[in-house]
């Protein structure tokens, strides 16, 4: 699945894309089947069905770097940043993403784009301002292994679906869709039991589909961090970034983190204050309903993986 090489294909990437993909597939086309079978019109469900999966495919860069207050960035803007995306392009072997900065306080990096020709990487200006050039080159080669893997596409597909079911919910809840006003008692009934079905279903697909997207999500960051401290060859250096890039995410104020709540799968790590142990189980890795509800893997299970690459790549050295 990668277009790098010096950047590894990850099988199991590969294979949790695939399954994920899938599995989304038939659910949302059982999801349709139940949409149309209740009593909607095929035309409502072609506008929210595809109209929304289009525009979220095919804008996803447009739309995540207008919500993070994004903006594209030539070489004479930001010469230092270019310099470093073009040393990482240059080792992965693979075409050079547009790049772009977001002037925000958060320490971040994300990518976006519907493929590894059509994509953005963004820094933040408060990741900028405060890592070292190497850890925003580590941070940097884990945003490049994102597009060189494809799952960026993956993960803007699965959000779209998710937010398809979501839209339909509050649709149901707040506007009573199948219409209001005056109904006789049968039809009425009718009608309200199928409201009912259609926001029971609704809430039931998104559920499983965001249950999905989390653990994909998850492992993509997992596979991420491996592809760019291999690429980098210095997995102590994005080790370094994650605990600093985390330990500053309670200097942010929270309404700031909430506003960026949204794109934290996207985020190289996710904008929230992480207290000591929250989240996490035994070793970082046990279970617990906020791993498996939150978009990536626990720092301690991030740091324990780039150490083990650290012994491996001083081991082949």
């Amino acid at each position: 699945m990668s277009t790098a090489q010096r950047i590894p294909n990850d099988r199991g990437l590969t294979a949790r894309m695939f399954v994920t993909g899938l599995l989304l597939v038939l659910l949302y086309g059982a999801f349709i089947g139940i949409l149309f079978a209740v009593g909607l019109s095929m035309a409502f469900i072609l506008v929210i069905a595809v109209g929304l999966l289009f525009a979220q495919y095919w804008f996803s860069d447009k739309i995540a770097l207008w919500g993070m207050h994004g903006r594209l960035v030539t070489p004479e803007e930001a010469p230092e940043l270019h310099g470093v995306i073009d040393r990482l392009c240059a080792l992965a072997d693979m075409p050079k993403p547009r790049v772009a900065i977001a002037d925000t306080d958060i320490p971040n990096a994300f990518a976006t784009g519907r493929s590894p020709k059509a994509s953005v990487v963004c820094a933040t200006t408060g990741l900028l301002r405060r890592l070292d050039e190497p850890e925003v080159e580590a941070v940097l080669a884990h945003e490049i292994s994102h597009v060189a893997h494809r799952d960026v596409a993956v993960m803007t597909i699965a959000s779209g679906l998710g937010m398809m079911a979501g839209l339909l919910t509050r649709a149901m809840f707040y506007a009573g869709l199948f219409g209001g006003g005056s109904r006789n008692d049968q039809n009425g009934s009718q009608l309200a039991a199928m409201e009912a079905i259609v926001m029971l279903v609704s809430i039931v697909v998104y559920a499983i589909s965001f249950l999905l997207t989390r653990a994909l999500s998850r492992y993509r960051e997992l596979a991420a961090d491996r592809s760019g401290a291999i690429l980098t060859g210095r997995p102590s250096v994005l080790a370094s970034a994650l605990v600093k890039v985390t330990g500053e995410m309670s200097r942010i104020p929270t309404s700031d983190l909430r506003k960026a709540e949204p794109f934290n799968a996207f985020f190289f790590t996710p904008a929230i204050a992480q207290r000591k142990g929250q989240g996490q189980g035994q070793g970082g890795q046990g279970f617990s309903l906020s791993n498996i509800f939150s978009t990536h893997p626990p720092l301690e299970q991030r740091l324990a993986q780039l150490a083990e690459i650290e012994v491996q790549l001083g081991q082949a050295r």
